[in-house]
This record gives C-alpha cells, structure tokens and sequence, in this order.
C-alpha cells in the first residue's frame, strides 16, 4: 500500500526576495527633538489670538485660541520630558566621538 505524503510543502522565498530585502539595513526611526514643535503651536495659537483680538473676533474664537495656548502647556511640559529621555537614549546608544588634541 502507497501512502501518499501530505505535509505541506516547505515555504520558499521567491530568490529574488531575500537579494532586496535581507541585504539593506534598516533605517533608523526619525527621532526629532518635539519641543520646537510644542513651542511653535504655543505661538501660533498665542499669534491668532492677538490677531483675532485686534481684529474684534467673536469671543468664541478668542476662547479657542486661549484653550489653545492652555492645551499646549502640559505638551510642552511632556515635550521637554520626551527629549530628556531622547538624549538620554542617544548617549547610549550613539557615544560621543572624543579628540583629544596632541602638542
């Protein structure tokens, strides 16, 4: 009696496959400082606000941009808390090249 074998077959990459993807090293993530960031939507909110005042907005929408500047304080808070931990982990991952200056 014949027993007819029904494994799967084993998975094979196409062999062009592991040429494009194995080879590259894989980028590291884009890790920018975020406080910049922060501060730049604290001044536009701030901005607006002024010029929505001299230009006698309704209230509503001065209220906005004050809610605005508010909600950016704890970003910016956590922000600065964010590059901390950034630098932090960029000295030890990255450690600084020294030169040492020879007379």
């Amino acid at each position: 009696m014949v027993v007819a074998d029904l494994s799967p077959a084993p998975h094979r990459d196409p062999p062009g496959l592991a040429a494009v993807t194995g080879t590259k090293p894989r980028p590291e993530p884009l890790d920018p400082p975020m406080v910049p960031f922060a501060l730049a939507g604290i001044a536009a909110f701030a901005m607006a606000g002024v010029i929505l005042l001299l230009a006698g907005a309704p209230e509503s929408w001065l209220w906005t941009c004050l809610a605005g500047v508010l909600c950016g304080i704890p970003g910016l808070l956590t922000m600065l808390r964010h590059d901390a931990n950034r630098r932090r982990r960029r000295a030890l991952s990255h450690p600084e090249f020294r030169v040492t200056e020879t007379a």
